[in-house]
Parts: structure tokens; sequence; C-alpha cells
């Protein structure tokens, strides 16, 4: 089985339309920036990731996407607005066409972008599961593990159980699209709280709804 590694390619302009964790994301006309439903504050935008439809993998068909996810969290009171939750609005994943998107207007607040704008490659490695193509990808490289920046498509990771979460439309278990680590660099990180983000779809009438989905417990 091949696992789609998304790795560390170098730092990157914020406004780059690549995939890429921090810097500003690219949006359409009428985007309005996320805010948390528990604090009222703005999220923090995380990463731009290439979306295909359930099931498309690899690097070929990550280049070949014609959507865009965008992630945010909530990091104004980290802990306190059950970011890790998928349900209870801390957090934000939003799918966009790829042509015609520009970048958004920033709000005030210190805690919007990360400090750093790194690009990703995606690498298609002959192992599973992640863990295994990581540790591989890692040895293979001579780079650090940390260089790992999660996956695209494949399996998920778990930290605990299975906790996939299902369709509140159809009752269904939602697709897996991606996984993120917290960085490369802790001094510049996403603040997961020691978790790993995952990202999944729900199918709906004339598209996908996407769904941030944190695991694990602090």
């Amino acid at each position: 089985m091949t696992t789609t590694l998304m790795t560390y390619a170098g730092p990157v302009d914020d406004l780059a339309p690549v995939t890429r964790t921090g810097g500003v994301p690219l949006v359409p006309a009428g985007f309005t920036w996320p805010q948390c439903a528990e604090c009222s504050g703005p999220m923090q935008f995380l990463a731009q990731l290439p979306v295909n439809t359930p099931g498309a993998q690899g690097a070929e068909a990550a280049a070949g996407a014609e959507r865009v996810l965008s992630v945010f969290m909530c990091q104004n009171d980290p802990g306190l607005c059950d970011e890790w939750d998928p349900v209870a609005g801390g957090n934000r994943a939003l799918l966009f066409p790829r042509a015609g998107l520009t970048p958004a207007p920033v709000p005030a607040g210190d805690e919007t972008l990360l400090a750093e704008t790194c690009g990703i490659d995606c690498t298609a490695r002959d192992a599973a599961p992640y863990h295994e193509a990581r540790g591989k990808w890692s040895e293979a490289c001579g780079r650090p593990l940390r260089d790992v920046l999660g996956q695209l498509g494949g399996t998920p990771s778990w930290l605990q159980h299975d906790e996939t979460p299902a369709c509140p439309s159809c009752a269904r278990p939602m697709s897996f699209v991606a996984q993120l680590e917290e960085g490369r660099d802790h001094r510049t990180a996403m603040n997961f709280g020691r978790l790993r983000i995952r990202l999944r779809l729900r199918a709906v009438r004339g598209g996908l709804v996407p769904v941030a989905v944190l695991t694990g417990r602090r």
C-alpha cells in the first residue's frame, strides 16, 4: 500500500498558491474569516491542502486537484475552546475551488497566522501504516521525522482508538482526507497540545462539506 507523505519543502511566500502550512489563506470572493463558536475570536489559519474526490490519492492526484482545503483552529485561549472536537466550533475546514482565489484580508489579532510558512512536497512511499512510511522516508532521506508534516489520503493514524465521525446528514462514516503534524520547529509549530489533526469530508449534493477533527485528549 502507498502512503502519500506531506514533507517539508522549505520556506515559501506567505501568499504562494501551493500546498503549505502557514501564510495567508487564498480564498474566493465573499469569504468570511472563521470565528470560534466558544470565544467569538478569529481562528488561526493552519494550512491549505489540495483535495480530490474521495479515493484519489498520491502525489499526481494532489498536483491535479481542482479544490483547496483551508484549515483553521482557534488559538485565542488554547484548551478552553474545545478545539479538538469536530463539532464544538473551535476548528473549521473550508473547501474552495482552486481557480480564482485571492489572499484573504487578515483580521486583527496575535493568533490569526502562524509564525512560519512552510512549503509541502507530496511524496509517495510504498509503505503503510503512516508511522512506518514516515520512518522509512526519514531513514532513506537522512532527514528528521519532524520534516514529515503529515499525510494526504490513505489511512489515519490514531493516537487512541478510531474516532471516525459520522455525517450528521446521512449518519455514514466520513471519508478521510489528510492528517497534519504540529510542525518541524516547536518555536513556530501549530499548537495541537500533543495531538494530530485529521481532516474528513462528508459528501452532500453538489459537493463535499469538510470537517476538521482532532483526536486525543489533554
